[in-house]
């Protein structure tokens, strides 16, 4: 007699429920590879101290003894998990194994290193556990923080081209040129010389429109960010945002990192790697150190905007953080508040001081990169 065919139904709700559901797998149990799936789940999620203390798993490091499946290594786990699961599943797999589970061998482990795929999660880790490495891991970390910032580039740089670019106007223009041509004003101009007999219009008088070019007068950017944890994927992305609008025609961009010190790391803007690889995250906050170091670069004040990029948590004197924001906005300089700037733009802030903030003149919300590029395109030109 054949043995029983395991129930792909049974089988997710036995991976989902976990050990304790055994008997609700069905005659067939769990298949090759999804006892597969199930090993590599439990060696990540079987750790987990909740589950310990209800003995509802063993432990994500296997069994303590007999004959059970031997113990996964970091490297076999990465290595099973690209194999069973989606892509999807394996950058979740991977951020809790690095962000809820500490496994700092995902991203310090030279031999680990070398197989992951770069992704977002694994940036952040990298440049949460940088302080951790040595050179040699240093230099593999660095080929994840290289791919995932290309990928960004790739995806970000055409917004913040296409807000500076200008739009097409329906004044005429003399710049003849192909992508000005006027479709719709050329064929109703041109329609007395419509040729029956060949069936064409014939073009006598071309039309054209001329592009809106923004009268770019010189404005400065000045992006603070801060390097508390919590703000890993806004350092990302204004790292990436500042890459982006450096160089620009008629934008100076400026980028301050701050904790309890202020970094200014406007010199390595156009090399967003090796800016992100100097930046130190956590440690304290001081937000109004901040902002008086960025009140001390403008330049012209009507003509520059300061995007602090923060939680708002003021682990220095609040009240010199408020004042200094007022004083920036009171001289005619565009003041940001941003809890977020990433591409979820989905952030946890300290609500109170940003209502405080907003009180004295300073725009507060979240932004994606695309949408800050566009605000600055809209002050530059106007």
């Amino acid at each position: 007699m054949s043995a029983p065919v395991p129930d792909e139904g049974l089988e997710r709700w036995r991976l989902v429920l976990g050990e304790p559901a055994d008997a609700c797998a069905g005659e067939g149990g769990l298949g090759d590879r999804a006892a597969a799936r199930d090993a590599a789940l439990d060696w990540l999620y079987g750790r987990d101290e909740e589950l310990a203390r209800r003995d509802v798993r063993r432990g994500g490091a296997g069994p303590a003894g007999g004959d059970g499946p031997s113990v996964l290594t970091t490297v076999d786990w990465l290595d099973e998990i690209h194999r069973l699961f989606p892509k999807e599943t394996v950058e979740r797999l991977e951020r809790d194994a690095v962000e809820r589970y500490e496994i700092h061998e995902v991203v310090t482990d030279p031999t680990v290193l070398a197989r992951v795929e770069p992704n977002a999660t694994l940036l952040k880790a990298v440049l949460r556990t940088r302080h951790l490495m040595n050179p040699q891991v240093l230099v593999l970390a660095r080929r994840i923080v290289a791919a995932v910032v290309a990928e960004l580039l790739e995806r970000l740089a055409p917004q913040v081209r296409q807000a500076f670019s200008g739009t097409r106007s329906r004044r005429p223009s003399r710049l003849r040129v192909s992508r000005n041509f006027d479709v719709r004003r050329t064929l109703a101009g041109n329609l007395a010389h419509y040729q029956p007999e060949h069936r064409r219009l014939a073009i006598q008088t071309p039309y054209f429109v001329s592009r809106t070019r923004r009268h770019l007068e010189r404005w400065q950017v000045i992006l603070l960010v801060d390097q508390s944890g919590s703000m890993v994927g806004s350092v990302i992305h204004s790292a990436v945002t500042a890459a982006c609008l450096w160089g620009l025609p008629g934008v100076k961009t400026h980028l301050v990192a701050f904790d309890t010190n202020v970094v200014d790391l406007t010199a390595d803007v156009d090399d967003p790697v090796e800016l992100l690889m100097r930046v130190q995250l956590g440690g304290g906050t001081d937000i109004a150190r901040a902002v008086a170091y960025a009140a001390g670069l403008i330049e012209n004040p009507r003509r520059t905007i300061v995007a602090l990029v923060s939680d708002f948590y003021e682990g220095g004197d609040p009240g010199q953080l408020v004042r200094g924001v007022a004083r920036l906005v009171e001289q005619g300089t565009q003041v940001l508040g941003l809890a977020a700037l990433d591409e979820d733009a989905n952030p946890s802030y300290d609500r109170a001081m940003a209502q405080r903030l907003a009180n004295v003149g300073a725009g507060v919300g979240a932004m994606t990169p695309g949408q800050l590029a566009s605000f600055v395109a809209e002050q530059v030109g106007r």
